[in-house]
């Protein structure tokens, strides 16, 4: 989804997405009920547009009907000349790119069935702007009640992310298809984009930040399961490490079970903090969970502009000088 990178003004073109994948209802139902009454994302200065990003998911009540749309925003199914026979998603991620590719920033809210609570995903550990707001987000409160959850830099490496994404959120552990979860959960949703708003809007107010750091878990690789010979899944998540999401996990420690009983040892560098663990949307991507260490994102001063001062950002490791 689209979102400049680096120094830019204050974001004032919002949109919220609902339902890029169509078995995922917690996005679905809040954005349906944003667009009936958009009074509670509504903020003076800032133009919010709640969208349904792939309606023909939603209405079969499945992941995606041809392709990832998460995976077609890039240059080769962009481009000014569109592909012959193209995937729905591809067709849908066009037109989204046509409707939305001048907006500041879309917030896509998703779903996980893994035991993660709310997640912030950044794609950029050089992105001063987007960590200024997950750390605003972080001791943002309202009503007495404070969003709860974590950050999530998908890049591997300090570098930009992937282009034509915005900041996600996921929230689970949460069924896909049956239900948009439980309230406490469809509350936390509900906050995320909220807080990101009144982030928003005090940049429009010309509200300065200062340098801040965030904690986050920067994914470091990712971890199939046991597999036979023909290819088939030959062992599941060991209960130790099930709903067990951000905590670490030791080389020699249990990650896996037979289903004779044996347990397979987690044999990778350690420890990692396990993320989507057991994620019922990439068994067919081959993944059982993804690897993630612990880093320190740092983000320069935002001026009364939005333009970041000082010195330029920096991710730091556990254990860096």
């Amino acid at each position: 989804m689209a979102a400049p990178r680096g120094a830019r003004t204050p974001l004032t073109r919002v949109a919220i997405f609902g339902g890029t994948h169509g078995n995922e209802l917690s996005g679905v139902l809040l954005a349906r009920h944003w667009q009936e009454d958009g009074a509670e994302v509504q903020r003076p200065g800032l133009r919010v547009t709640p969208f349904i990003s792939n309606p023909r998911a939603v209405h079969r009540g499945v992941r995606y009907v041809d392709r990832d749309l998460n995976r077609v925003f890039d240059p080769a199914h962009l481009g000014p000349e569109p592909p012959e026979d193209q995937p729905y998603e591809v067709e849908q991620a066009r037109e989204i790119h046509r409707l939305f590719g001048a907006y500041d920033v879309i917030l896509d809210l998703h779903n996980t069935t893994s035991n993660m609570g709310c997640t912030l995903i950044l794609e950029s550990s050089r992105d001063d702007v987007l960590i200024q707001m997950f750390r605003y987000i972080q001791g943002w409160r309202v009503s007495n009640k404070s969003w709860e959850g974590q950050a999530f830099l998908a890049s591997h490496r300090d570098e930009e992310g992937e282009a034509g994404k915005g900041p996600g959120l996921r929230v689970g552990d949460i069924q896909r298809g049956i239900s948009p979860g439980p309230g406490d959960l469809l509350v936390q949703v509900s906050l995320g984009p909220a807080g990101r708003l009144a982030f928003f809007q005090l940049g429009e107010q010309r509200r300065e930040f200062p340098a801040c750091s965030l904690e986050a878990y920067q994914v470091t690789g990712k971890v199939d399961y046991p597999r036979k010979a023909n290819g088939e899944i030959a062992a599941v998540i060991h209960p130790s490490l099930q709903d067990r999401d951000w905590q670490p996990l030791k080389p020699g420690e249990p990650a896996f079970l037979t289903l004779d009983g044996t347990t397979i040892p987690f044999d990778g560098d350690g420890p990692v903090y396990p993320v989507f663990v057991n994620e019922a949307a990439y068994y067919e991507k081959g993944e059982a969970f993804a690897k993630t260490r612990k880093v320190t994102l740092t983000a320069r001063r935002l001026d009364a502009a939005g333009a970041p001062r000082e010195a330029p950002p920096q991710t730091r490791f556990p254990g860096d000088v």
